[in-house]
């Protein structure tokens, strides 16, 4: 059975509800459904992401369908390449690989169908992109940490999925604002904990057994900051220790308010998807968007916390 065969019965009621036709054929914008291809499944920053933009489309007449791909960029393409042939009106791409995305972005330019790329980098193809300077959110952790860390501080850094340029750009913006500037504070050790809680928290708990002295712990998103404070808590050394995260999770910034945390980057899923919703809507007026739009980070620490819970 194709992947989409219930989503072109789906179609074909939508379009015949606007009084559309083309159910099932690429179509330049024949279609209602705006297919959201994810690398993963829909949790903390993505699932923000995918429930605002589902909202905005709902706004437009829209049905927007999530697509896991499970990190697997094989399935991914096969996905992506059923979406173009049920005649999607819009494709929000999440590519598991940059590079593997370029032949199915490329088909569906050749079909007329946009393509909306966010929170990963796509290296090829043409389309539209709203993303936050991922770099922006690691400076912003080294600011904060190279003005509170003490002197001859020692630091350990939970880094996302090293593959992923987010990942690597969130450390280069940190080591930057703070180990290039701060030659006194002493980097311990980072390692990739793949954005997981649990991973942060089983090298945690490892490195206070070999570390007699932890003073900051940086991480790459909040999951891990929180794996980290649950591993510090347990080993009844959490006192002291300035934590850092990105993403603004409802437990991080509940952490940072009650002063477990000391700070979390927002990645703003709203704004984003409301971007996203603006592309959407020039779609469907028959443009095939390729604005570059940037979303700014916005720090949070116990000073301005209550703004946002």
């Amino acid at each position: 059975m194709k992947l989409w065969g219930r989503m072109a019965a789906v179609s074909c009621a939508v379009l015949l509800a606007f009084n559309l036709s083309g159910c099932g054929v690429s179509q330049k914008n024949s279609g209602r459904m705006v297919y959201f291809a994810a690398h993963d499944v829909p949790v903390d920053f993505m699932g923000s992401l995918y429930e605002g933009v589902k909202q905005q489309g709902q706004r437009m007449g829209l049905t927007v369908e999530y697509l896991n791909a499970r990190l697997d960029y094989n399935l991914q393409l096969d996905q992506v390449n059923e979406a173009i042939d049920e005649g999607a009106a819009a494709i929000v791409l999440l590519p598991v690989n940059g590079v593997a995305a370029i032949p199915v972005v490329e088909r569906a330019n050749k079909a007329g169908i946009p393509v909306i790329v966010t929170n990963r980098n796509m290296d090829g193809g043409q389309f539209a992109q709203v993303m936050s300077d991922e770099k922006q959110a690691g400076i912003l952790q080294g600011e904060y940490m190279a003005k509170h860390l003490p002197p001859g501080a020692k630091i350990v850094y939970l880094m996302g999925d090293a593959s992923i340029s987010a990942a690597v750009l969130r450390w280069e913006g940190f080591k930057e604002a703070c180990l290039d500037k701060r030659p006194d504070v002493q980097l311990l050790i980072r390692q990739d904990c793949g954005w997981l809680e649990t991973g942060a928290f089983r090298a945690v708990s490892m490195w206070l057994k070999v570390f007699p002295q932890i003073d900051g712990v940086i991480a790459g998103n909040d999951s891990m900051a929180l794996g980290a404070l649950r591993a510090l808590k347990a080993a009844g050394r959490d006192k002291g220790v300035l934590i850092s995260g990105v993403d603004a999770l409802e437990p991080a910034v509940k952490a940072v308010a009650a002063g477990e945390m000391s700070q979390t980057v927002k990645q703003d899923a709203d704004k984003t998807a409301e971007e996203i919703g603006k592309l959407l809507q020039a779609a469907a007026s028959g443009k095939v968007p390729t604005e570059d739009i940037k979303v700014p980070f916005t720090e949070i620490t116990q000073e301005n916390a209550a703004q946002f819970r």
